[in-house]
C-alpha cells in the first residue's frame, strides 16, 4: 500500500511533538488534524518509511544525541548533506570495476559516524544491481558507503587463462541464487532498505538473532572462496608490491590492461567477477557493537562478522554511549546513570517530596550570558525563582574576570566586556570551583542530560522527564573536573537545564546525607515555596557547605531542660561575600566572614531577591573604612538592565534627615551597603535608583 506524504509529515511532527513532551500541542493538533487509519504511531516504522535507520544509529552514538527524528532530518541538511547525489552504474561495467577495485582497497573498517580526512565516499545504488547481489548495508542516504584511505587503485579482474575454470564455479553459484536473495532481501528489511514487519517480541528477536549466527559461516566460507579468485594471476603486464598492511600498488598503466582485459570477458562473466567482490565487502561495512581499539595489522578479516545494534537490545550499556569519549582520555572519571532512589532522594531534599516538581522558571533557566555591549559579563534571569543559584554563578565569574589570569594591557572596564571565548571560559573555572569546594576538595559530581531515559518511573515518583535523563560523572582531580565541563558547558550555558544540572551537581558532590547534616532541621528544602533559593542553597554554592544561617562558626543555644540546640553557621573567609537585607531589620546577622571575602564581590539578598554587587579593586577591602571613598557596580539579571550601574560610596558622610526618615523611599541597596559601611552615603551617578 502506497504510503501517504501528508501522513508521513503528520506523523513526523506528532513524534515531535510527543519526545517534546508539548502534550497539549499534540491535543490541538488532532482536534485541528484528526489522525486516520493511515497515520503512523510506530517510531521503527517511520524510521523505515523514511530511510533514516542510518542517520538514527550515527545520531544514538553523538554525545548529545538529538530527541526527535525531525532534528535528526534538519541537522543533517543543515550540515551540507542534502547534495549528495545518487550514482547508477547500471550501464557501464567499467564504472563496476572502478567501484569494486574502491572497495576493495579498504582494510580499515569503519564504524558509522567516524570519517577520515583522508577518506571519500562512494555510492552505489541498490536497485542497480542483479538481484541476486543486493547491498545490504545501506548509508544516512540510503547507499553504501566506503572507504580507501590512502591506497591507490589496485583492478580486481582475473585474466583470461582463468575464465574456464571460473566459468564452471558460476553453474554451482547459481544453485544458491534463491537462498542468497532471500537472505539479501531479509537483510534489507532488518536494515529499513524495504517494506517489512518489525520485530516487537521478544520470540522475534530471538528469531532474528538465531537467524544471524546462521549466516556467519556462510559469510566466511564466501569470503576463503573469493580470496582464491584476488589471489590469480591478475591482467598482463600488473605487478604487485607488497606492504606491511597487506595493501598493494598498480600502475595507472597496468590498470587500463585491466579494464581492456574485463571488458572482453563475457557480460555474465564480468557480473560474476564483480559481485563476488562486492559480496566480499558487505559484512566489513556492517556496524558492531563495540570496536576495541587496535591497529589495521591485528584485524583478522576473513574471521570478522559484524552485526546491527537492534533499539531495543542493550538500552543501559546504550545510555553511555554519547559520554564514552569524554571520559575516554581521564582514568579518573567514573559514570552512572540516574537510578529513581537517587532520583526520589535528590527531590525530596530540593522540593520536600518526590512528587514534587520543578517550575517552569528552573527547568527552563541557563546560564545564558547578555549581549549588551556594557554589561556582557552578566549572566541573564528569564524569570523570577532561580535567582540565588544565578547570583552566586554570577559572583564567581566575576572573580575570574577580574582577579585571575589578568592581563596588563587590560583596563578595569575593559575586563568587564568580555569575547565570547573568554566569559564561556570563566563559566567553566567559577561551576569548577564551587563544586569542587563542594566536595571539600577531594572530588566532584558533574550532572548531565544525556537525553534518553535511564529508569522507568514508578510508585510514589512524579515524573517530569528531567531527572529520568540525568548521567552522572564522578571525577577526583580539579584538571579533570574542568575538563569535563568544558566538554559539556553547552548544556550549562546555552541548555535549558542550565541551572538544575549546576544545582543537581553541587547536591550529589556534596552528598545528599551531608546537605541534611548541614542543616539546622534536616527536612529544610533547597528550593523554597514559589521557586525560590533557600539560604541553605546559596551558602552551599558561596561556601561548599548547606548551613542555615550566615553568622560566624557555630551557635549554641539552651533549649531548656537541659537541653542545646546547634546553630551552624559559616566556618572560615570566603572569596565571595554576601549582604543581606534582612540584618537591616535585624532578622539576621552576616558575620565578618561574609561580609568581608578575599575579593570585593557580594551577593546580595533583598526584596527575596538575589542580585551582585562588586568593585574592581581588592585594595578596597584593606582600607580603613572611615573616609573612604570608592566605586560599587551592581548588576541584576533580571531586572532587564541596558546600562552600567554604577554607585560611589562615601563612608561616613552620610547624613541623616527628616526626608530620609520614611525608609520606604531609601533605596534597598543602600540600606544593605550600609549594613557593610556604616554612614555610607551612595551616590547613584544620574542613574536611576531601585527602590
Amino acid at each position: 500500500m502506497a504510503v501517504s506524504v501528508e501522513e508521513v509529515s503528520s506523523s513526523l511532527v506528532r513524534e515531535y511533538l510527543n519526545r517534546k513532551g508539548l502534550k497539549l500541542t499534540i491535543a490541538c493538533m488532532d482536534e485541528e488534524h484528526p489522525r486516520t487509519e493511515a497515520s503512523i504511531n510506530n517510531r521503527s516504522l517511520l524510521r523505515q518509511i523514511l530511510s533514516l535507520e542510518g542517520l538514527y544509529r550515527k545520531n544514538k552514538v553523538e554525545s548529545f544525541p538529538l530527541k526527535t527524528l525531525l532534528e535528526i532530518i534538519v541537522k543533517y541538511h543543515i550540515n551540507g548533506h542534502k547534495n549528495d547525489k545518487m550514482t547508477s552504474n547500471e550501464s557501464d561495467p567499467m564504472q563496476y570495476a572502478q567501484s569494486i577495485c574502491l572497495i576493495d582497497n579498504s582494510t580499515t573498517v569503519t564504524p558509522a559516524g567516524m570519517t577520515d580526512s583522508k577518506s571519500y565516499r562512494k555510492d552505489i545504488y541498490p536497485s542497480s544491481l542483479p538481484e541476486t547481489d543486493v547491498l545490504s548495508s545501506p548509508s544516512p542516504t540510503g547507499f553504501q558507503d566506503y572507504e580507501s584511505g590512502d591506497k591507490q587503485i589496485q583492478p580486481l579482474l582475473s585474466s583470461p587463462k582463468d575464465n574456464e575454470s571460473t566459468m564452471k564455479r558460476e553453474a554451482e553459484k547459481r544453485t544458491s541464487t534463491a537462498e542468497s536473495t532471500q537472505r539479501s532481501r531479509n537483510n534489507r528489511i532488518r536494515r529499513g532498505m524495504m517494506a517489512g514487519p518489525v520485530a516487537s517480541t521478544s520470540q522475534e528477536l530471538n528469531n532474528k538473532r538465531k537467524n544471524r549466527g546462521q549466516e556467519v559461516p556462510k559469510l566466511i566460507l564466501r569470503k576463503e572462496e573469493n580470496d582464491q579468485l584476488r589471489n590469480r594471476p591478475v591482467g598482463t603486464g600488473l605487478y604487485q608490491k607488497s606492504l606491511k598492511g597487506g595493501l598493494s600498488e598498480n600502475s595507472p598503466a597496468d590498470f587500463v590492461v585491466g579494464q581492456q582485459e574485463f571488458q572482453s570477458m563475457p557480460e555474465s562473466l564480468q557480473r560474476e567477477h564483480s559481485f563476488d567482490k562486492l559480496g566480499e565487502v558487505i559484512p566489513k561495512t556492517r556496524r558492531v557493537k563495540s570496536l576495541p581499539s587496535t591497529t589495521v595489522a591485528d584485524l583478522d578479516m576473513p574471521e570478522m562478522v559484524l552485526d546491527d545494534i537492534d533499539d531495543d537490545d542493550n538500552i543501559r550499556e546504550l545510555s553511555k554511549v554519547s559520554f564514552g569519549r569524554a571520559i575516554t582520555e581521564h582514568s579518573s572519571t567514573r559514570s552512572c546513570p540516574m537510578d529513581q532512589h537517587t532520583a526520589m532522594e535528590l527531590k525530596a531534599v530540593l522540593l520536600g517530596s518526590s512528587r514534587n516538581c520543578f517550575n517552569v522558571e528552573w527547568r527552563n533557566q541557563g546560564f545564558t550570558f547578555s549581549e549588551t555591549h556594557d554589561l556582557r559579563y552578566g549572566i541573564v534571569q528569564k524569570k523570577g525563582g532561580p535567582c540565588g543559584v544565578l547570583a552566586s554563578v554570577q559572583a564567581f565569574v566575576l572573580k575570574k574576570l577580574l582577579f585571575e589570569n589578568i592581563k596588563r594591557s587590560e583596563a578595569d572596564l575593559q575586563r568587564l566586556r568580555p569575547s565570547n571565548t573568554t566569559r564561556r571560559k570563566c563559566l567553566v573555572s567559577a561551576v569548577a570551583e564551587i563544586l569542587w569546594r563542594a566536595g571539600e576538595e577531594k572530588q566532584a559530581k558533574i550532572a548531565i542530560n544525556s537525553g534518553r531515559n535511564h529508569f522507568t518511573p514508578a510508585g510514589h515518583y512524579k515524573s517530569e522527564g528531567v531527572l529520568e535523563k540525568i548521567a552522572c560523572f564522578t571525577v577526583d582531580n580539579f584538571k579533570d573536573l574542568q575538563l569535563l565541563l568544558e566538554q559539556h558547558i553547552d548544556q550549562f550555558e546555552t541548555g535549558q537545564l542550565g541551572c538544575l544540572l549546576l544545582t543537581f551537581s553541587a547536591v550529589l558532590t556534596r552528598s545528599i546525607e551531608k546537605v541534611r547534616g548541614d542543616m539546622d532541621v534536616p527536612t529544610t528544602t533547597l528550593i523554597g515555596a514559589h521557586g525560590y533559593c533557600t539560604q541553605e542553597l546559596v551558602n552551599l554554592l558561596l561556601c561548599g557547605r548547606a548551613v542555615s544561617n550566615v553568622f560566624d562558626n557555630d551557635m549554641e543555644l539552651d533549649s531548656g531542660n537541659g537541653n542545646m540546640t546547634l546553630l551552624k553557621g559559616i566556618k572560615d573567609h570566603c572569596d565571595v561575600g554576601l549582604l543581606s537585607l534582612f540584618e537591616h531589620y535585624n532578622i539576621l546577622k552576616v558575620g565578618a566572614y561574609l561580609k568581608t571575602p578575599l575579593y570585593p564581590i557580594w551577593v546580595v539578598c533583598s526584596e527575596s531577591h538575589f542580585s551582585v554587587l562588586f568593585g574592581l579593586q581588592r585594595e578596597l577591602l584593606t582600607y580603613q573604612d572611615k573616609g573612604l571613598e570608592f566605586d560599587l557596580y551592581y548588576y541584576d539579571g533580571l531586572a532587564n538592565q541596558h546600562e552600567e550601574i554604577r554607585l560611589t560610596v562615601s563612608v561616613g558622610n552620610w547624613v541623616p534627615s527628616s526626608q530620609t526618615d520614611d525608609t520606604d523611599l531609601i533605596p534597598p541597596m543602600e540600606l544593605c551597603i550600609r549594613t557593610r559601611w556604616k554612614d555610607a552615603f551612595v551616590n547613584w551617578n544620574d542613574t536611576e535608583p531601585i527602590l
